[in-house]
């Protein structure tokens, strides 16, 4: 995931900060405990395609 993307693109909910996470293949809003999947590479910031995180699961 290029660095660079992460510092530009929002969670779509709440606009917060988005942290990527290598071992899930996706990236992990903490304030909404979504996470948003990556396909291709390509984020998908769709509200309908992110899972619900539990407690260990939010951290970055």
């Amino acid at each position: 995931m290029d660095h660079r993307l992460l510092e530009i693109i929002a969670c779509p909910v709440c606009n917060g900060k988005l942290y990527f996470r290598q071992e899930k293949q996706g990236l992990i809003c903490k304030a909404d405990r979504l996470a948003f999947p990556l396909r291709d590479g390509i984020p998908v910031l769709l509200e309908n395609e992110a899972r619900t995180l539990d407690a260990e699961d939010s951290h970055p």
